[in-house]
């Protein structure tokens, strides 16, 4: 996807956070109580969400247990983020990371043992700074760790409207959301183990998101 696409909605999301601190509230998604029982059944201790935002899911993560790193390329929701891990006394379990998901990944190989992504890898990325996203989640996984992503896909009632910008990327409202097809979702999990693609609702209209679980092969 073009520099310019991304470097807009990074600059609306500044601005819908400068408009609206804490946007999503404080309850978790269900996505990250999810997220959760994948972590634990597994004896995560470490884990990386990436699309953090004001930290809703990443705090409540780090209040079950978990060390978190929690990525955003929104210094002003990170900035939000900070605040409340004072305030909730989880600030010693967290730490924010400045982060373009365009970009490698700060963390060094096989440093974490889940990622959680709720939303992020549906937002303007192309197909193939997705493809280079999942390889990077694969490159900080512990080799057994998990990977639990949810995105919008093409059964969602936006897919095909308003205005679009090629490679299945429509923006509505100034937020551009990348559908993905079955096909996209199996190709990303060429190399991983796929335990689960699970439809669901979220939000007005509503939302029709996948919620995918995968896992890196532990080494033998």
């Amino acid at each position: 996807m073009g520099a310019e696409l991304g470097n807009s909605q990074r600059e609306h999301w500044k601005d819908v956070y400068d408009r609206t601190p804490h946007m999503y509230g404080a309850d978790p998604s269900d996505a990250a109580r999810h997220a959760l029982e994948v972590f634990t059944a597994r004896g995560a201790q470490e884990v990386l969400e990436l699309g953090a935002g004001h930290g809703r899911d990443a705090l409540w993560l780090a209040a079950r247990g978990l060390r978190v790193h929690a990525a955003d390329f929104s210094a002003t929701a990170l900035e939000q983020l900070a605040r409340s891990a004072d305030a909730q006394d989880v600030a010693d379990r967290v730490r924010a990371h400045l982060h373009d998901a365009r970009t490698p990944l700060p963390l060094a190989d096989a440093s974490v043992d889940g990622v959680f992504a709720h939303m992020l890898l549906c937002m303007a990325l192309s197909t193939d700074q997705i493809h280079a996203l999942i390889g990077e989640i694969g490159r900080v996984l512990r080799p057994g760790g998990a990977l639990v992503y949810t995105v919008r896909h093409t059964g969602d009632a936006h897919y095909g409207t308003g205005t679009s910008h090629g490679d299945d990327i429509f923006e509505h409202g100034g937020f551009a959301v990348h559908f993905f097809d079955r096909d996209l979702v199996g190709d990303l999990a060429g190399g991983w183990d796929l335990v689960e693609v699970a439809p669901f609702e979220e939000g007005e209209l509503p939302r029709r998101l996948w919620r995918v679980t995968q896992t890196r092969p532990a080494r033998r």
